[in-house]
């Protein structure tokens, strides 16, 4: 037996004593009924069409905003990269630890000039997840994405979670003076250090980084949520960090669960036993769907006959923006309005056309938390940020002091 088939046979052995079957102490626990008509897109498609799905939970990464145009400053082809290098990192994660950015906060706020929020736009997945609030279905959503773009695309901010923090508000690391987001920003264009009025410590944005403990409303709203929930939807995330990763588990054992990614993330295995099935006989509410994230949403509101209304959203708002801030970053900003959601739509008719093509073919040829801290990651930690959208009642930006000065102790 080789190594795969090894971890196999220990992988189905384990489950079943998760089970209470094959020596665990009790009777095997009934795997439930499936809730899905098939195991693919169409079946997610026709579960929210059904009384059964009220609550849907989206989780997401930094593959949700690639679209956007937001820069990679961890890649060596990127002048951002090249820019940090002058400050003789170790990492250009580095710049996102706690104690390096007590000793020298010049390098992040070198970084948070080019990535702050003001310079690029809710991507289509951004508004169709709007579209799942304003149609009744969305929970929440638990975003590791620090861009604030779901507050630009104008999703409830009652409906989000910021697992990883924003740039919405800034504290004082010394005495935990509050500052409003422009009052930040205004410092770093100037090309100052954002030094606080009353003890004179360094200001820093509220950006979980490594070595500091995730938001308590993170922590707060997991148990509510996820046992609410009745279908969870996974997009741009390799689900690598924890404890965020380990939210798919949290729903319940027949809850359907959807990832929507460029190559799958989150597979159970010996040390993970609750993760995604896609390939396991077990199976009976995984879905893998493998697009970019803008191409499976569009393909998915195409499946609930949203499609046009999700393109109309995303040109309204793209125009919207872009009337407020007439000089958009060069990268996100598209030919037309609706290109950008066109160039998905034929991605998906093409992709779709394919699938038909090859299935013809078939036919004719005669076939048919191990941690409570931000943890180091390479591809889904403090993405980019961008500016945040108006603030509802509820929202952090609402609960900071409305003029560009600091906020009132308490």
């Amino acid at each position: 037996m080789d190594d795969s088939a090894a971890g196999n046979d220990l992988l189905e052995k384990l489950r079943a004593l998760m089970r209470g079957g094959a020596g665990g102490g009790g009777p095997e626990r009934e795997r439930p009924p499936t809730q899905l008509k098939s195991f693919d897109i169409e079946g997610i498609a026709e579960f929210i069409k059904s009384d059964a799905c009220k609550e849907i939970i989206v989780m997401t990464g930094a593959g949700l905003s690639t679209a956007a145009g937001i820069p990679d400053f961890r890649s060596p082809s990127t002048g951002l990269y090249a820019n940090l290098q002058k400050y003789n990192l170790d990492s250009p994660e580095s710049i996102f630890s706690i104690e390096f950015f007590e000793t020298n906060p010049k390098p992040f706020y070198a970084l948070a000039k080019e990535l702050y929020p003001g310079k690029f736009r809710p991507t289509l997945s951004h508004y169709f997840i709007r579209l799942l609030a304003e149609k009744g279905y969305l929970k929440r959503i638990y975003t590791q994405n620090i861009d604030t773009l779901e507050r630009i695309a104008g999703v409830p901010g009652d409906r989000i979670i910021e697992a990883h923090g924003s740039f919405a508000a800034a504290h004082c690391i010394r005495c935990k003076e509050e500052y409003t987001q422009k009052w930040v920003k205004d410092k770093v264009f100037a090309d100052e250090i954002p030094t606080c009025t009353i003890c004179e410590g360094t200001v820093k944005p509220d950006i979980v980084f490594f070595g500091e403990s995730l938001p308590s409303h993170f922590h707060d709203n997991i148990r509510p949520d996820f046992s609410a929930c009745n279908l969870l939807i996974v997009m741009g995330t390799s689900l690598v960090v924890h404890p965020f990763a380990s939210l798919i588990g949290r729903v319940d054992y027949g809850c359907p669960r959807l990832l929507i990614n460029r190559e799958p993330a989150g597979q159970a295995h010996a040390f993970n036993l609750s993760g995604f099935e896609f390939d396991s006989d077990d199976n009976h509410r995984d879905v893998f769907h493998k697009d970019d994230c803008d191409i499976g949403c569009l393909k998915l509101a195409d499946l609930l006959g949203w499609k046009e209304e999700l393109e109309a959203l995303v040109s309204r708002e793209h125009a919207r923006i872009d009337a407020e801030d007439p000089d958009p970053a060069p990268s996100d900003k598209p030919a037309s309005e609706k290109e950008g959601a066109k160039e998905a739509a034929k991605d998906t008719d093409k992709a779709q056309d394919a699938k038909d093509t090859d299935k013809a073919q078939d036919a004719a040829d005669g076939g048919a938390s191990h941690t409570e801290t931000a943890e180091a990651t390479k591809s889904d930690s403090a993405t980019a940020a961008t500016s945040p959208a108006k603030p509802d009642a509820s929202s952090t930006e609402a609960k900071v002091a409305p003029k560009d000065v600091p906020a009132a102790k308490h």
